[in-house]
């Protein structure tokens, strides 16, 4: 993973948690932790967990005697997600790089990853892996940003942003919203040998509680803030309060605004272990619903 989006160090997992966290991540985190419950899975692994937004609400919907285990490539975030469980609770964490997972073959009956999949450098080697470490007749779970047009928080963030730099502005916005090609996506999931592809839009419109808050977790919640700070073009606050003033002119006061995801689920045939994924001819069902 690129070290520049992949280092979340400092205060920046403390205001993606509480900054970004209840705007942009809880209600789709509800969503796939039923997801993954209605699945009744033994053990499941989570990918990309970050401060644990959708480990939480996985480990409530769980049954008692599922086994989670939390990944992520950053232990800074790890380490705020760990605060959110107390001891006993049926869960362990693991810093892990999802193109190179540190567990054996067939060792979970589910996998999900919210919003992570994006910042993976070699994303047919995360599905690969994916499949390796998944069950035959397990699922997977993983969900994506729909394109910066349908979720304008982000290009009202990134132009803000961007005004401060005469020239190569901080691309990090960019990233999370680049990677939404429903087919594509679908295609390299076949590719590592999942069947039985089913693709649903959730679309929200999202009330914004503290336009300062969700600001400040714009600024300072991603590495976006270290690229202020080194470049000393403007302080953090200057920026902080520009994204801020943006909002407010964009979506008003209250401020409600769109946010549009794309959730994949996919299986692992039970006859994997003796096919070669390459050579799966597998189809997916589209279901897309708003």
């Amino acid at each position: 993973m690129n070290d520049s989006f992949s280092v979340f160090t400092g205060g920046i997992p403390e205001n993606y948690d509480q900054g970004l966290g209840p705007i942009i991540f809880a209600d789709y985190a509800a969503d796939i932790a039923a997801r993954v419950a209605a699945l009744n899975p033994e053990h499941v692994l989570e990918m990309a967990a970050g401060t644990g937004i959708v480990t939480r609400r996985l480990r409530d919907a769980l049954s008692g005697d599922t086994h989670l285990t939390a990944s992520d490539l950053n232990a800074p975030m790890l380490v705020v997600a760990a605060e959110k469980f107390a001891p006993g609770e049926q869960i362990d964490f693991h810093m892990a790089n999802a193109c190179d997972l540190p567990f054996d073959d067939g060792a979970f009956d589910c996998l999900v990853c919210q919003f992570g999949v994006m910042f993976f450098p070699d994303k047919d080697l995360s599905y690969r892996e994916a499949y390796r470490v998944l069950q035959p007749g397990g699922t997977y779970i993983l969900s994506v940003w729909d394109e910066m047009a349908e979720n304008p928080f982000a290009r009202v963030a990134y132009d803000a942003i961007a005004g401060f730099f005469d020239a190569d502005p901080p691309q990090f916005y960019k990233l999370p919203f680049h990677y939404f090609d429903q087919e594509a996506i679908a295609a390299s999931l076949r590719g590592a040998g999942f069947g039985d592809i089913a693709v649903e839009e959730l679309k929200l419109e999202k009330e914004v509680p503290s336009i300062a808050r969700f600001a400040e977790g714009l600024v300072c919640g991603n590495p976006v803030v270290e690229e202020v700070k080194e470049r000393g073009t403007a302080s953090v606050e200057e920026v902080t309060n520009a994204v801020a003033e943006a909002l407010a002119a964009e979506f008003g006061e209250p401020c409600r605004m769109p946010l549009h995801a794309i959730v994949f689920e996919a299986k692992k045939n039970h006859a994997a272990c003796s096919r070669d994924p390459k050579s799966a001819n597998l189809q997916p069902t589209k279901n897309n619903k708003t």
